[in-house]
């Protein structure tokens, strides 16, 4: 029987972007199935005891830049550690994936998530900007009607359900990845998820 992921992101975390195309690989190995699910982390933090960014200790942001550097070198990941559209607004951008999730399915949606951390965190692009997300979708081989379809009634309503989900399993931060209830936090524990997802293989 196949394995379901529920895949809880934020378009604009650097910790998704440095996990995004490992899991993929880890997920496509297993033949596991991606529900891939968009979340307000604004919506989040305040029932799970998280803080946005800019209220987080001056030590706490210090050392999360420095993290950030270490995983992306060791990953041979490039990334802009403070990049130019940083804090960015990423509700359209969500929305947009959740557009391409209904429309085309997970594997585009996957595929236009990529884009758009890419976007962020390597080229300096700022995803809050309809013209940057249509562009996205260009560079993608996206339906340009896509961006048209995020604004839709069903899209936002599938948001707040992607975000009421997370609250309701717990989930605290992104990436999450969900397998049966079992929460794995963080792109870090993306080798956990790995021997979850291959338990009873030879």
């Amino acid at each position: 029987m196949a394995i379901t992921i529920d895949y809880y992101l934020a378009p604009a975390s650097p910790w998704v972007y440095l996990g995004h195309l490992r899991f993929w690989d880890i997920a496509r190995k297993a033949g596991a199935t991606i529900r891939v699910l968009p979340v307000d982390l604004g919506a989040v933090f305040p029932v799970s005891g998280g803080l946005p960014l800019a209220r987080r200790a001056p030590q706490r942001q210090a050392y999360r830049l420095l993290e950030i550097k270490r995983y992306a070198e060791y990953l041979h990941t490039p990334i802009n550690v403070q990049p130019k559209y940083f804090p960015v607004s990423g509700d359209d951008a969500a929305r947009l994936i959740i557009a391409v999730d209904l429309h085309d399915g997970s594997e585009a949606a996957m595929r236009i998530a990529d884009a758009i951390q890419r976007a962020v965190w390597v080229e300096e692009r700022n995803i809050s900007g309809e013209e940057t997300l249509a562009a996205l979708l260009a560079e993608r081989e996206l339906p340009a009607r896509r961006l048209a379809d995020s604004h839709s009634q069903a899209v936002h309503e599938r948001y707040e359900a992607d975000t009421q989900a997370a609250i309701d399993a717990g989930v605290f931060g992104v990436p999450s990845y969900v397998v049966d209830g079992e929460i794995f936090w963080g792109q870090d524990r993306l080798d956990f998820l790995q021997r979850r997802l291959t338990q009873g293989k030879p």
